[in-house]
């Protein structure tokens, strides 16, 4: 009898759980478990953070379950809404959002705050992907033209908040549309040099905290107890970890509270020391194997629209976590990008299981045809 009621438990569960991709699934539990575990060795002395982590993940996965049942027709017809709401709450947050830790990237709505920065995320791209889809067979300069203006608004709003890791996020997402949609490589090369031009203005145009981390970065020792200070230590706890790592639970950097923001933006360093290279090299095929299966699908989405949106997703992946592991290696300067399924943080986990929602939605729906 119980044989009986699991397969006929099955059988009711199974339409549900057809909506997910297989490989990209297992790919991504994968990570989420490497993240708990490291999670738990980081959380050390901070309660709560576990128990917070796990329903975060519910909700990634109830998020991602969500949109993989929305079909690309219907995110097609969601594009310019959501990104005009996108642009329209980044711009409210310029007028009269919340300031915290110095920054006003929060808008007070009810009872909640929200970042309207995270949405930027995914209705850039897919805004973008939506209006080369509407021209597509007649794309001209100006097209291009155009896709940059819609690109710039909402990272120019994000970046005088100022976010410059959520707006870098956003960049090149919006970017890889553009350049999937068939952006030349003449046009790529002028790109280049204007922006090698504009470096100086660029320069003159931060803030004095942003120039402080890129100074930072080129010699960290010249304030070690100051603005240096986070990626020294970084640096000696993955160095530290050696081949195999010291152990779980057993990294002294993140124990002795050496290590800032150890379960969020730094807890590569705290995985590190406690995993080695050989952890990280796990971690990196992890990855690898994420943004593969996102090129795959991406490969074999079923019309334009379908594959710029996959590819610029699986570009999201591929920031998040090249920015978040040159950063904490002091090889990039530290702008406050979580590693993707691995920091702890609610907004990221959500955005992220959206992000993968839309790949398996895309996945899912292969065989359409354009009509």
């Amino acid at each position: 009898m119980r044989i009986n009621e699991r397969r006929s438990l099955w059988r009711r569960m199974k339409p549900y759980l057809a909506v997910f991709d297989g490989p990209l699934l297992l790919i991504i539990t994968l990570l989420l478990a490497t993240s708990l575990v490291t999670l738990v060795s980081a959380s050390i002395g901070i309660p709560g953070k576990m128990e917070d982590q796990v329903r975060n993940i519910c909700m990634s996965f109830l998020m991602m379950w969500m949109v993989a049942n929305v079909s690309p027709q219907m995110m097609m017809r969601i594009a310019l809404p959501a990104y005009v709401i996108t642009v329209a709450l980044l711009l409210a947050v310029a007028l009269f959002g919340t300031i915290k830790l110095g920054a006003r990237r929060w808008l007070h709505i009810g009872v909640v705050d929200i970042q309207p920065s995270e949405f930027a995320k995914i209705a850039v791209p897919l805004m973008l992907a939506w209006f080369f889809q509407q021209r597509q067979g007649t794309l001209r300069w100006h097209s291009y033209a155009i896709a940059a203006v819609l690109l710039v608004i909402p990272v120019f709003l994000i970046a005088r908040q100022p976010d410059l890791g959520t707006s870098l996020l956003v960049v090149m997402a919006g970017f890889c549309v553009i350049f999937l949609a068939g952006l030349s490589w003449k046009a790529l090369l002028a790109l280049a040099l204007a922006a090698g031009a504009s470096l100086p203005v660029a320069w003159s145009m931060m803030h004095d905290y942003q120039r402080e981390r890129i100074m930072t970065l080129i010699d960290p020792t010249t304030d070690p107890l100051g603005k240096g200070f986070h990626i020294i230590q970084s640096t000696i706890a993955i160095g530290s970890g050696g081949l195999t790592g010291k152990g779980w639970k057993e990294g002294t950097q993140a124990h002795l509270e050496f290590i800032p923001e150890r379960t969020t933006d730094f807890i590569f360093s705290v995985y590190s020391e406690e995993f080695g290279l050989v952890g990280n090299m796990f971690l990196m095929l992890l990855y690898l194997l994420l943004i593969g299966r996102g090129l795959m699908i991406a490969g074999n989405a079923p019309n334009f629209f379908t594959r710029l949106l996959a590819g610029a997703v699986t570009m999201i992946f591929f920031t998040y976590a090249f920015v978040n592991m040159g950063m904490v290696s002091g090889i990039l300067p530290v702008v406050g990008v979580p590693l993707p399924f691995m920091s702890y943080g609610g907004t990221a986990l959500l955005t992220l299981g959206l992000a993968s929602g839309i790949l398996m939605s895309i996945q899912r729906h292969r065989k359409l045809v354009q009509t």
